[in-house]
């Protein structure tokens, strides 16, 4: 949708780029709010709302795409999916408790799984000749037939909390949060670096440095899929410390002058080790008893998101400095300090039994 609307609306590479960041500007600004909305209005009615009005909101983007209405509808629709990540996760802290063993996991695999349909839905409508109109449509009103469907089965409280508002992470939870930023940084680092560093650092062909995004989106989907089990047998904290290894090893190999394709072996074992160290952070957040779980989740996942908006920049500013290879090292070092924050947050080794 982005390069259509970027003629539409005939904006510049410049104009764009400020653009997508209103997007995450109105996300940032939205989750420190989050907890205290669910805890005023109730989870179920903050998720619905939020569906809503994303639902309603992308489409416009396609209909209306005149720069003045994207600069006020984009952050709008960040605010929004702000708003509906945070409650969706105090809704799985929620769930989780209730069933009194780890599911987190499993929710973010099929965040994962959502992205991955998402792409390939929408590249599937426009490659059989539907407009980009009547795709964004389609996905708008799969959005509000999944939320008539499922809303009433949702936990209708509001978590734990007050609606006082945003409060600053401290604690466990600051640690939590800066667990999170690092493995959030390393996710967009993937996502925005990865190809450019496979082309640059092994040479590897244009046509093919797509492969290690998809490696490492594969493995932490595989590996998410899998991860409750996997936290029961382990636990938790033994789920951060080797994630954190593995991602830090895999970043390493990556950095290895091997031939092509084996680098992509590091971009696997990245995907694999980040992919369960959020969703037990996130349950650490909402089962330690320093903050209210609403505001800490609130908090936690604000901090985090920072690293996919900053990160990038960060990365870039490094490899300016010295290089991309020293970047990615800084990228493994990072990830070897959230690999020690699991003992010392406390991580629990299963889910709080509701009161």
């Amino acid at each position: 949708m982005v390069p259509f609307v970027k003629h539409q609306a005939l904006l510049s590479d410049g104009t764009l780029g400020v653009l997508l960041l209103t997007l995450g500007l109105g996300a940032m600004l939205a989750m420190p709010l989050s907890g205290s909305a669910a805890a005023r209005f109730g989870c179920r009615a903050v998720i619905v709302a939020s569906s809503t009005s994303a639902a309603l909101l992308l489409p416009s983007l396609v209909f209306l795409p005149t720069p003045a209405w994207l600069f006020v509808g984009l952050p709008l629709l960040g605010f929004a999916v702000g708003m509906l990540d945070v409650t969706m996760n105090i809704q799985a802290v929620m769930v989780q408790r209730r069933s009194i063993r780890p599911m987190m996991s499993g929710f973010h695999a099929f965040f994962s799984i959502g992205g991955f349909a998402g792409a390939g839905g929408a590249s599937f409508l426009l490659q059989a000749g539907l407009s980009h109109a009547t795709a964004t449509l389609t996905a708008a009103g799969l959005l509000l037939l999944l939320l008539v469907t499922t809303a009433r089965h949702m936990l209708a409280e509001g978590g734990e909390g007050d609606s006082q508002g945003f409060a600053l992470p401290r604690g466990p939870v600051l640690l939590i949060g800066i667990a999170c930023l690092i493995v959030f940084l390393t996710e967009g680092a993937m996502l925005d670096w990865g190809a450019l560093f496979l082309n640059l650092v092994h040479s590897a062909a244009p046509a093919s440095t797509g492969f290690g995004y998809a490696a490492f989106a594969s493995a932490m989907t595989l590996g998410r899929l899998l991860g409750d089990r996997i936290v029961r047998i382990l636990g938790a904290r033994v789920i951060i410390l080797a994630g954190g290894i593995c991602a830090a090893l895999g970043v390493t190999l990556a950095m290895l002058p091997l031939p092509w394709p084996l680098p992509l072996a590091g971009f696997l074992l990245i995907g694999l080790g980040c992919a369960n160290i959020v969703p037990v952070l996130f349950t650490a957040a909402g089962n330690q008893s320093v903050m209210p779980a609403n505001q800490a989740l609130a908090a936690v996942t604000t901090v985090g998101y920072a690293g996919v908006l900053v990160g990038p920049a960060v990365i870039g500013f490094i490899a300016q400095a010295s290089s991309l290879r020293t970047a990615f090292a800084c990228i493994a070092l990072a990830l070897i300090m959230v690999a020690f924050i699991g003992p010392v947050v406390g991580a629990k080794e299963q889910s709080r039994k509701p009161a």
